[in-house]
C-alpha cells in the first residue's frame, strides 16, 4: 500500500480576477484537510518552471477571502508555450514531489494545464476571467464583482450625464466576449450596447438615441465592449450626428480590483473544494465548472472546443427596454 503524502500545487494565472484568492484559501484548506502537503506557485507558469514556491497550510490563506487580485500573483510564461518549457515545469514538479495541480485561470492557462497532464502532472483547471467568455461553464470567477464595479462607475459616470444633458459613450472589458457590456448596460438602462459578437450598426445606433430625443430623454449611456473599441471614434460620430455632446470613458483595469462579491467568494470556494476531490483520485486534465447551479467536470481538450452562445433573448430585452 502507498502510504506517501499526495503533494498537490496551486497557481493562478492569466489576468487576475476578484475571487481567485477565495479558490486559492478553498484549494489550500480543503487539501490539507484530506492529509495533503500544499505548495503555493508564485507567478503562474513562469514559477512553476522557476521554482517559485512556497508551502501553505491553514493559516496561509488566513484573511485573504475578501481580497482582489491574487496572493500568488500571475504572470506571462511565453517559455511554457514551448514543449520544453512544459518539460522544465515537469521537472520541478518531480523535484518538488509535486503530484497534481490546481490551475485558477483562463482558456490560455487551460491549455497550458492540458500540457502539463500530458507530461505527466494531473492538473485541474478553475475558470477564473471576469469576461464569463469560458464555454463549458454558466460562471466564471470574477465576473459578477466585475459587473458590479462597471456598473457602479457606470451609475457616477451617468449623474455627470444628466446633470449636462450629455451622451457618455464607456467602454468596459470584454475583448471576444459582450457579457459584461450587456448585463451591466441594462442594469445601467443603457440606450445602446455594443458588443464584438453582433455587428455594430452605428446608423442604428445614431436613429435610436434621435428616437429617444424626441420622446423627450435629454441624457444617453452607450456601453461598448472593449472588442469593439473605438469609443472616442464612437463618440464623435453620435455628437456629429445628433449635436449632442458626447463623451467617451474608457474604465479599464478598475474593473479587475476589488473585494469579491458573495457570489465569486461562494462560487470560488466551491469549485476550489471540487477540484481537490478530483486531484484526489488522481484525477487530472480535467476543467471544473458550473451548469444550471451544479458543479460539473470535462475533459480539457472538449472544454476548450466548446462554443458559447451569446444570449440574444437578453439582448433583445436590453434594445427594447432601453428607451
Amino acid at each position: 500500500m502507498d502510504t506517501k503524502q499526495k503533494t498537490i500545487g496551486v497557481l493562478t494565472s492569466g489576468g487576475d480576477a476578484p475571487g481567485m484568492n477565495a479558490a486559492v484559501r478553498a484549494v489550500v484548506r480543503s487539501a490539507v484537510k484530506k492529509g495533503m502537503r500544499v505548495i503555493g506557485i508564485q507567478r503562474g507558469y513562469n514559477g512553476l518552471i522557476h521554482g517559485e514556491m512556497i508551502e501553505m497550510n491553514m493559516r496561509s490563506v488566513s484573511d485573504i477571502i475578501h481580497r482582489g487580485g491574487t496572493v500568488l500573483y500571475t504572470a506571462r510564461c511565453v517559455e511554457f508555450k514551448e514543449w520544453e518549457g512544459v518539460l522544465r515545469a515537469k521537472k520541478t514538479c518531480d523535484e518538488v514531489g509535486v503530484d497534481g495541480i490546481v490551475v485558477v485561470g483562463g482558456d490560455g492557462s487551460f491549455r497550458g494545464a492540458a500540457d502539463l497532464s500530458k507530461a505527466g502532472v494531473p492538473c485541474v483547471g478553475i475558470p477564473g476571467t471576469i469576461d464569463n467568455d469560458i464555454a463549458c461553464t454558466d460562471y466564471t470567477i470574477g465576473y459578477d464583482t466585475a459587473m458590479n464595479t462597471a456598473m457602479e462607475m457606470v451609475d457616477k459616470i451617468r449623474d455627470t450625464a444628466q446633470s449636462h444633458d450629455r451622451c457618455s459613450v464607456v467602454e468596459v472589458m470584454g475583448r471576444r466576449a459582450g457579457y459584461i457590456a450587456l448585463n451591466t448596460g441594462i442594469a445601467c438602462g443603457a440606450t445602446c450596447i455594443l458588443v464584438p459578437e453582433l455587428e455594430v450598426k452605428m446608423d442604428e445606433v445614431i436613429s435610436k438615441i434621435k428616437a429617444a430625443q424626441k420622446l423627450g430623454k435629454q441624457n444617453f449611456i452607450v456601453l461598448v465592449a472593449e472588442g469593439i473599441g473605438g469609443s472616442a471614434e464612437i463618440a464623435k460620430q453620435i455628437e456629429a450626428a445628433t449635436g449632442i455632446e458626447t463623451r467617451a470613458t474608457v474604465l479599464g483595469h478598475v474593473q479587475r480590483g476589488g473585494n469579491p462579491t458573495v457570489r465569486d467568494r461562494v462560487a470560488a470556494s466551491r469549485l476550489g473544494y471540487y477540484a481537490v476531490e478530483l486531484l484526489e483520485k488522481g484525477i487530472g486534465n480535467r476543467v471544473v465548472g458550473m451548469q444550471n447551479g451544479d458543479i460539473v467536470d470535462f475533459d480539457i481538450q472538449e472544454a476548450l472546443h466548446m462554443k458559447k452562445e451569446f444570449p440574444l433573448d437578453l439582448y433583445k430585452i436590453a434594445n427594447e427596454i432601453s428607451f
